[in-house]
């Protein structure tokens, strides 16, 4: 039995709606950023699977390839974020978003 077109999307809409609401909920910067990259896998998921059952033979590698190029960019953001909130808590000695939004220059 294959999984349909649909069951994908429920799962990808799913990883997404869970990811949304942890960056909603959460304080905590580490969650927050894990949640948006929980977010664009989901948005991945969605793009290999309307690759996958794309009807049209010549187009039917563009999700994938638009999946390469989300990768590639969410480990350069990974290295960035990570280093940012390294970089505050050892300023701060917290990863609390209410902590940190009292910061100045």
């Amino acid at each position: 039995m294959e999984p349909t077109l649909s069951q994908y999307l429920l799962v990808s809409g799913a990883l997404f709606a869970i990811g949304l609401l942890g960056v909603i909920v959460r304080r905590n910067l580490l969650i927050i950023y894990m949640s948006l990259e929980l977010m664009l896998n989901a948005a991945n998921v969605a793009l290999v699977a309307m690759s996958r059952f794309n009807e049209k033979a010549e187009t039917a590698l563009d999700g994938q390839v638009m999946v390469f190029f989300i990768i590639t960019v969410a480990a350069a953001e990974v290295s960035v974020g990570l280093a940012l909130i390294v970089a505050l808590y050892r300023k701060r000695q917290t990863t609390d978003v209410a902590d940190l939004a009292t910061m100045k220059l």
